[in-house]
């Protein structure tokens, strides 16, 4: 039997005459869902990339072949020839790059310290900084000295700002968890549970159990400050 979906005010319905099949935050908790599980397959996909370029990771450390190995030495690019090959307006810029490093650590103490004061009192699980900043792009051999601290640089400033995400989007869920009225570029990892714009009632009702409501996140056996 096939059954079809409407829209009706704001809710799924069957056409065939039934009841209500599913709201819009049903919708997209089912699409949530779904985004999770592509996550997953991506994830899986990148595993798989270990038998293809010979390395293995063991105890977060990687490990390519000696074949492998060897081949990338040969491909690693000369520091002079880095330096000479980039536009001189790009080697200008790098200060401005680095200068931003300072920002960056002073963010790292601040989350650090908030979530270890705040989180606990709120009853929010922790987020594991490890879970984010990922260092391993060092570890490859066809890079020279200058484009591995990069890389270090990179690895750094993008996970930290992931991991301040996670951390401000756990924020948001106990302070404001209001879906907005506007359209947004993207959503972070707890938007889906917030309350819809205008449902004044269900916020009311609802907004004390939810600013508790963690319990589809994975369990943290140490929740003590990571700072690795």
């Amino acid at each position: 039997m096939i059954v079809r979906l409407g829209l009706l005010r704001g809710k799924f319905v069957l056409c065939d005459g039934g009841l209500a099949a599913m709201t819009m935050n049903d919708k997209l908790d089912i699409l949530l869902t779904r985004m999770r599980e592509l996550e997953g397959e991506i994830k899986r996909e990148i595993q798989c990339k270990e038998g293809e370029f010979l390395y293995k990771v063991r105890k977060q450390k990687v490990c390519f072949t000696e074949e492998a190995r060897a081949q990338h030495r040969k491909l690693a690019k000369k520091l002079h020839r880095t330096v000479l090959d980039s536009k001189p307006l790009v080697l200008l810029t790098a200060p401005i790059v680095w200068m931003c490093l300072l920002p960056f650590v002073l963010l790292d103490v601040a989350t650090l310290i908030f979530q270890a004061i705040c989180f606990p009192i709120y009853g929010i699980p922790r987020v594991r900084r490890r879970d984010y900043i990922l260092i391993d792009r060092h570890q490859l051999s066809y890079l020279n000295v200058i484009e591995k601290i990069n890389c270090i640089y990179c690895s750094y400033a993008n996970g930290l700002l992931a991991y301040i995400t996670e951390i401000a989007a756990r924020t948001e869920q106990y302070w404001c968890p209001i879906k907005h009225a506007l359209k947004i570029n993207s959503m972070h990892s707890r938007y889906g549970h917030f309350f819809d714009y205008g449902d004044a009632e269900d916020y009311r009702k609802r907004i004390e159990k939810l600013r508790r409501s963690f319990h589809d996140l994975e369990p943290q056996p140490d929740q003590t400050p990571d700072v690795r």
